[in-house]
């Protein structure tokens, strides 16, 4: 039993000695992300490549640009597609975004932990219908450089694009063998940036702010830290839309009203 518990303490340690490592490195701190998940799935990339432990992993990521690329792909949360839960979107277009621009005619707007780009995309090709896209701006930012090159490609598999409405289809995307290509008038409206939502300021005033199916993954400690950063980054009357797991179940602590289900209002 005291072997057991030796060894449960020494596998509780190299992963704390690895956290630090890691935020020492790049800046990331792991310890803002909920354990069990993060560890799972860490254990299994290090476990893959051949590793027995994470002080072994760490080593060799400090001198391996590949492996350290890799570790911050499974680190981050990749899953995306256009138009992910429809009906919210649907919300935005009829509802949200028909208030904004009442008072504002360019309304500065950040997809937030963009991930590999559908999400900017699909804001992009909902304000075409209420804006010429040379008037468009959308920011992207994620904290992974691999998934913002994806993002910049614009190339996508077709179960990415299974919301997209076929007119939407049909003008902003051009099929390429097995994928589809955003068009170059879409991603002109993009600017994507490089940011670690928890560590960078995060700028504004914006009259919107999307960052959805992310938040999920932090603690509960890193979630109010994050809601209050959010809040202060929205101009008044400015809209906060998350995911549909992510429900805000006290907004006032962050000066929110609930506009719509997984919608915001700065107060």
């Amino acid at each position: 039993m005291n072997t057991r518990v030796w060894g449960v303490e020494n596998m509780s340690q190299d992963y704390n000695s690895f956290i630090l490592s890691v935020k020492k490195k790049t800046g990331i701190d792991l310890s803002l992300y909920k354990e069990a998940q993060m560890k799972r799935r860490l254990e299994s990339l290090y476990e893959k490549k051949g590793f027995s432990s994470f002080s072994d992993f760490f080593n060799e990521m400090n001198k391996n640009g590949e492996l350290l690329n890799e570790f911050l792909d499974r680190m981050t949360i990749n899953v995306s597609e256009f138009y992910r839960n429809y009906k919210r979107w649907e919300v935005l277009e009829s509802k949200i975004l028909p208030e904004i621009l009442k008072t504002n005619k360019r309304p500065k707007i950040w997809s937030a932990a963009c991930s590999t780009g559908e999400e900017p995309y699909t804001i992009a090709m909902i304000m075409s219908k209420f804006l010429p896209l040379s008037q468009v701006q959308v920011l992207a930012t994620d904290l992974d450089d691999n998934v913002i090159a994806r993002a910049k490609l614009g190339v996508y598999p077709e179960r990415s694009l299974n919301e997209v409405p076929e007119d939407s289809k049909k003008k902003f995307f051009k099929k390429q063998g097995d994928h589809y290509l955003v068009s170059e008038e879409i991603k002109k409206t993009i600017t994507f940036k490089k940011q670690n939502l928890l560590a960078d300021p995060f700028g504004g005033p914006f009259d919107l702010i999307v960052c959805r199916n992310v938040l999920i993954y932090f603690t509960e400690e890193a979630k109010n830290t994050l809601y209050k950063k959010f809040s202060s980054a929205l101009r008044k009357d400015g809209i906060f839309f998350v995911g549909s797991t992510e429900q805000i179940f006290n907004p006032g602590t962050y000066d929110f009203e609930t506009e719509d289900t997984f919608f915001y209002r700065k107060k």
